[in-house]
């Protein structure tokens, strides 16, 4: 290992010390109950609420994935995808956040988004709340293994050393930090890993700019590919194989300006649509000890994002004016930001950037642990299959779960060719059609009745799936995100067997009424 290696690992072995140290502090508290380990006991503040929830939300896709999609297609693609997810933060924060910490508290002291929803409709047979723990599982397995290619992508990169044995490290670094601390350390942590991530990307976007010449140096080298620095056609790289050809002098081979019209657009805002149901978010507004204190963590967050999503977009495009010919797969692209580090800063000072991008995947990778974690442990095995455990017991099918689902993560994280951006858009996709059209209708439709949640779940994770797999693949007017036609049909599905079936029982509107005057 050379010395330069050697700086480098030094500066994010201190972070990673730092993050162990934290989850050591709150261990003791973490496993004093389930309620504790896996919601933190309502008791977070404003300022760890928002940093956490932006932190556990963008995980390393906003260093590595979208920066490398801005590097590989130019700005429209990032640019509208930035733009959906800045509208649906805000959205989510403004109209469900406040609403959820009210809802769940009183629909019997609810700590998972499976237990609020069978809460919230008061069913006896829990088949809702196993039916939505177990595409909370599906979902954010693919989650996790995103975050697992994110480090080993990472290491790889910075030591030269084989993907498999980096990507697996980095998954059991998470393992074990998650399995010590639960939520409590996974919030606090993600205060600090928010502050990284804005700093490492507010630094590279700054020096990137300057090294590229200027901002009006950059403009110039980028718009010389065509339709690469507009928001209404995009830029088409000549791929062969996957790989991007080259010119006689070396530069990139770009086809003629694509077409990037309404649809499309309205297709990458959708990614907005999936805050909705958003488990690893949702349960922040769940946890913050006082409703009153969401407004100020609304403003915190949404500030957050603006200036994370900007930076990123740039870093992509100043990428590509630096080093228009590095990069020639768009698996590749998404190393631009390790590639600006290692480059424009000596290597202590890239070691410590460069934890922005651990930080990134560690905040939301033990979002994701946790949250399957207890969809299996509180929802399936404690309702369901072993009704009498005891709190003891749940914690330890905890860890069991936890080493499980760990191990799923990283066998599907096996293909060190895997794109972030791809697999974190179809689990986003996932939950958003799957969660986010039921919490709507569940927080502010009085008539929404429990077959007709049920149905919308099975509706939006199903026609993810089918979209994705079966239509998209036709091209043309089906080659829309998957995200925004099945969450529009998960709606239809709640609506219309909400109707057709019978109105909720008066106890269930009058908690509803509750909540509206709560």
């Amino acid at each position: 290992m050379t010395e330069e290696h050697l700086q480098t690992l030094l500066a994010m072995a201190a972070y990673m010390a730092l993050v162990i140290a934290i989850g050591l502090y709150y261990a003791r508290r973490a496993n004093a109950s389930s309620k504790d380990f896996f919601i933190g006991g309502r008791t977070i503040g404003p300022w760890i609420t928002a940093f956490s929830a932006e932190a556990s939300d963008m995980s390393g896709w906003l260093l590595m994935g979208l920066p490398g999609v801005a590097y590989w297609l130019g700005l429209s693609e990032a640019f509208w995808t930035a733009a959906g997810l800045a509208i649906g933060t805000y959205l989510n924060w403004l109209l469900v956040a406040k609403r959820l910490r009210h809802y769940s508290s009183l629909a019997g002291d609810a700590i998972t988004i499976p237990d609020f929803l069978s809460n919230r409709f008061q069913e006896q047979r829990q088949v809702l709340m196993s039916t939505a723990a177990l595409f909370i599982l599906v979902f954010f397995t693919v989650y996790a293994a995103s975050c697992f290619v994110t480090v080993g992508k990472l290491f790889t990169a910075l030591f030269g050393l084989p993907y498999p044995y980096m990507m697996m490290l980095g998954a059991l670094f998470v393992l074990t930090y998650v399995a010590i601390g639960g939520f409590l350390a996974e919030t606090v942590s993600d205060l600090i890993q928010a502050i990284v991530m804005i700093c490492a990307l507010g630094v590279i976007t700054l020096s990137g700019i300057q090294a590229a010449g200027g901002f009006t140096q950059v403009m110039e080298n980028i718009r010389r590919i065509p339709g690469f620095f507009e928001l209404f056609g995009i830029a088409q790289p000549v791929v062969r194989d996957g790989i991007q050809g080259t010119g006689a002098a070396g530069e990139p081979l770009f086809g003629g300006v694509g077409p990037y019209g309404l649809l499309t657009i309205l297709s990458t805002l959708s990614w907005g649509l999936g805050y909705f149901g958003m488990p690893h978010v949702l349960i922040r507004f769940m946890a913050i000890r006082n409703p009153g204190e969401l407004d100020q963590s609304r403003r915190i967050a949404i500030s957050w994002c603006l200036i994370s999503l900007t930076a990123a977009v740039v870093i992509g495009l100043t990428g590509r004016a630096l080093y228009p010919a590095l990069f020639l797969t768009q698996s590749g692209a998404e190393n631009i930001f390790i590639t600006m580090s290692r480059n424009l800063f000596p290597p202590l000072l890239a070691g410590i950037i460069m934890s922005g991008i651990l930080a990134a995947t560690i905040s939301s990778s033990d979002s994701y642990l946790l949250i399957a974690t207890s969809a299996f442990a509180k929802n399936i095995y404690q309702r369901i299959l072993r009704k009498a455990a005891s709190d003891r017991e749940v914690m330890l099918v905890t860890r069991a779960s936890l080493l499980a689902i760990t191990l799923i993560g990283i066998f599907l994280a096996l293909d060190e060719k895997s794109i972030i951006f791809n697999l974190v858009s179809f689990a986003w996709a996932g939950f958003g059609a799957t969660f986010g059209p039921v919490m709507l209708f569940s927080l502010f439709w009085k008539r929404t009745t429990r077959s007709g949640a049920l149905a919308g779940i099975v509706a939006g994770g199903t026609m993810v799936f089918f979209w994705k797999l079966v239509v998209r693949p036709a091209g043309g007017v089906f080659g829309i995100y998957e995200l925004l036609p099945a969450f529009l049909f998960s709606c239809g599905a709640i609506a219309v067997v909400s109707w057709l079936s019978r109105a909720p029982a008066a106890s269930i509107t009058t908690l509803f009424d509750e909540v509206n005057h709560a």
